[in-house]
């Protein structure tokens, strides 16, 4: 409406007197209406502004009805926002109660046999706890034998770099610690474990050594085997400290068909928690562990890319409609990935139920993700009568951060005095 027109209208209202009261409440819920629209559009119209053509930004009402977009068909590198639509395929295909396992054997060498299953929160406190239930099982171990066989050994993660960080930690049926080791330096220099509850392996001090850094936590290498080996080296600490005598080596192998199943150990940790733990961290790694995951469960084992890929690409174009976006691995690590921000708006869609997954700051449920000269955001805004409203920002071009483009989205939606301003949300 024309700002003359409000101000008119706003002087009728002036000449309001008794004899007339429902019209002059009339004429104020009018113009209180007509101001909050006009806010609301100048609102929009700030937000839009800040989207240029290499973006995309896409802000819907609680039923998935769009109320703000802006090149919303386009494809976009969604960086780790991709992560949402793994987890939904996860939900899908393996259930929020699925637990992962590892199975433990013994043969007549008394050879503890450890086969993995891709479970990717095998950390230093679990592998202790199940230690713990060796002894009276067997009498000693000779070698422990890992068998790293359930996922392919040759798998080449698209956009998965050769760095120490440990976003580039490669996946593994078998391993320890998200398939990373965190240490630091002693006032001698030497290598030594910056966890209480992880002592320093061989393998450890061995990369760790190689690395030129003063502390930090790095990936173990490229090699899902040396991942495997470490996790055995890990366990063969844990056995000793909890009494059990182990004589030979830690080297791989297969379960042999006469071998005695000890005990299967399921992950504490349901798919529900793995997920939340995935997105509050955006690890890549559980990423990828999912991926194979769900292919090797499909499709039988060995996992591969090429499984988990067509187990999440049917979920995206069968369940969602997501007939145009490009997947080609599941952190979203990969500058290959393509979707555009009216098919994460599906994704978010079929989320909300488990927004509660996601990181959260104030009225703001979201997911980011980053890569060189790509910010994107994705998740939900929660309005004053709790209801969630979807949107996905995608930047494809150098950007400082994304606080002023979701601030803007924020009152677009919430009167500014009830919108929590946003300082700076976490990568």
């Amino acid at each position: 409406m024309n700002p003359l027109k409000i101000i008119h209208n706003f002087g009728n209202l002036t000449k309001c007197h008794s004899r007339r009261p429902l019209s002059c409440i009339a004429l104020g819920v009018f113009l209180a209406t007509t101001i909050l629209s006009t806010e609301r559009l100048l609102a929009h119209t700030r937000c839009l502004n800040q989207i240029k053509s290499t973006d995309s930004l896409i802000l819907a009402d609680p039923e998935g009805h769009p109320i703000l977009a802006k090149n919303a068909s386009a494809p976009r590198i969604p960086a780790s926002t991709l992560k949402l639509l793994t987890s939904l395929a996860a939900i899908h295909e393996l259930g929020l109660d699925y637990r992962f396992k590892t199975a433990f054997y013994t043969d007549k060498q008394h050879n503890l046999i450890v086969k993995g299953y891709g479970d990717p929160l095998l950390i230093s406190e679990v592998l202790e706890k199940i230690a713990q239930r060796i002894p009276g099982k067997i009498p000693f171990v000779n070698s422990i034998v890992l068998d790293n066989s359930y996922f392919s050994r040759s798998i080449s993660i698209p956009g998965r770099g050769h760095s120490t960080n440990p976003y580039d930690a490669p996946p593994s049926a078998l391993s320890a610690n998200f398939s990373t080791i965190k240490i630091a330096r002693d006032k001698e220099g030497s290598v030594i474990s910056d966890e209480p509850q992880t002592p320093l392996t061989p393998l450890a001090k061995k990369i760790g050594s190689k690395i030129d850094a003063g502390r930090g936590r790095f990936t173990i290498g490229d090699d899902p085997d040396l991942a495997a080996r470490y996790a055995g080296e890990l366990i063969c600490e844990f056995l000793i400290k909890a009494g059990v005598a182990v004589h030979g080596s830690i080297k791989l192998g297969s379960v042999p068909e006469d071998a005695k199943l000890l005990f299967v150990y399921h992950s504490p940790f349901t798919l529900n928690q793995v997920i939340q733990k995935m997105l509050e961290y955006s690890n890549n790694f559980i990423a990828h562990q999912l991926l194979l995951t769900m292919g090797a469960e499909r499709f039988a084992p060995p996992g591969t890319l090429n499984k988990g890929l067509e187990v999440l690409r049917k979920f995206a174009r069968e369940e969602l409609g997501l007939r145009h976006a490009t997947i080609v691995e599941g952190s979203g690590i990969s500058r290959t990935n393509r979707i555009s921000a009216q098919g994460m708006l599906r994704v978010l869609m079929r989320f909300r139920p488990h927004h509660e997954l996601m990181r959260r700051k104030g009225n703001l449920y979201y997911k980011t993700g980053t890569l060189k000269e790509v910010r994107t955001c994705a998740g939900y805004i929660e309005d004053g009568e709790d209801k969630l409203h979807p949107f996905a920002i995608f930047i494809n071009r150098p950007l400082p951060n994304l606080d002023s483009i979701i601030q803007c989205i924020k009152e677009s939606i919430v009167p500014r005095k009830r919108a929590n301003r946003v300082t700076e949300i976490e990568n």
